[in-house]
């Protein structure tokens, strides 16, 4: 293949706009199995929890925290099968430029409900256990930790490249 077929001229891949999209599918795909694990371990460490004869014993915050845990989780996993959902119908109709664009922007979202999760759950967890002062240093110390991870480490590597 020659480079002038290159979607984006000097970016060292020779590839087609189909060949990028095919790529960058595959690559939101593999992100998308990871988060997946992600949420089905604390999907199911929250469903568990409701069968444990400590539960009775919460009151209404820890309760009211626990059912937007569960409701978190329920939307981070309906969220992570969408580019599937879409890739399954819309299989062989030519758009898989458009399922990049949209699973881009849905992936984005997961990792938002995914985040929110994980802090949710040790939010949860350290008031169960520790108290509620305590969960809220907890919840706020992962939030922290999470925009450190998540945000500012891709912003300051993105700003090294340039």
């Amino acid at each position: 293949m020659d480079h002038r077929d290159d979607d984006i001229p000097g970016d060292g891949r020779p590839e087609t706009q189909a060949q990028r999209s095919d790529r960058n599918w595959a690559d939101i795909l593999q992100e998308l199995r990871v988060t997946q694990t992600g949420t089905q371990i604390i999907t199911g460490f929250l469903l568990a929890l409701a069968f444990q004869p400590r539960f009775a014993t919460l009151d209404r915050y820890a309760s009211v925290v626990y059912l937007v845990l569960v409701c978190l989780a329920a939307a981070a996993t309906a969220l992570n099968l969408t580019p599937v959902t879409l890739h399954r119908w819309l299989f062989r109709r030519r758009v898989k430029e458009e399922l990049v664009t949209i699973g881009n922007v849905l992936l984005r979202i997961t990792l938002i409900a995914v985040g929110l999760l994980v802090v949710g759950v040790v939010l949860f967890i350290f008031d169960v256990v520790v108290g509620r002062g305590a969960s809220y240093a907890a919840g706020g110390a992962a939030a922290l930790v999470l925009v450190l991870l998540w945000i500012l480490l891709p912003v300051l590597a993105r700003r090294d490249r340039g």
